[in-house]
């Protein structure tokens, strides 16, 4: 007696792009219910509301975050400092010339 194999259905497979999981996360922000969008579209209520939990979780991280970019930050720090240390190399080397005994005096023509 043979046993009968039948062939494995696998699920089909949808991938879902950014785009249109934006779309998704958006109506359920505008107040549309997770099961009626989950028998609409076919998907799990749970993986919805993952969805929704983590777009809300990328808001809070976006406005928690400070202004400017920090490369640039620390590069217009740098520029500062390396200016302010310009103007002092130059002013301790007139005061050196200027205050030496051994700097040769110019003549008053």
């Amino acid at each position: 007696m043979r046993k009968e194999v039948k062939p494995s259905v696998s699920p089909e497979v949808v991938r879902w792009s950014v785009n249109r999981k934006k779309e998704v996360v958006l109506r359920l922000l505008r107040g549309e219910s997770i099961d009626a969008l989950s028998r609409e579209l076919g998907i799990e209520a749970y993986r919805l509301e993952k969805w929704h939990r983590k777009a809300l979780q990328g808001v809070e991280a976006a406005l928690k975050e400070r202004g400017g970019d920090p490369v640039a930050a620390e590069l217009d720090s740098a520029l500062r400092r390396l200016g302010e240390l310009t103007m002092e190399n130059e002013l301790l080397r007139y005061k050196v010339r200027k205050a030496s005994p051994l700097a040769p005096e110019r003549s008053k023509k």
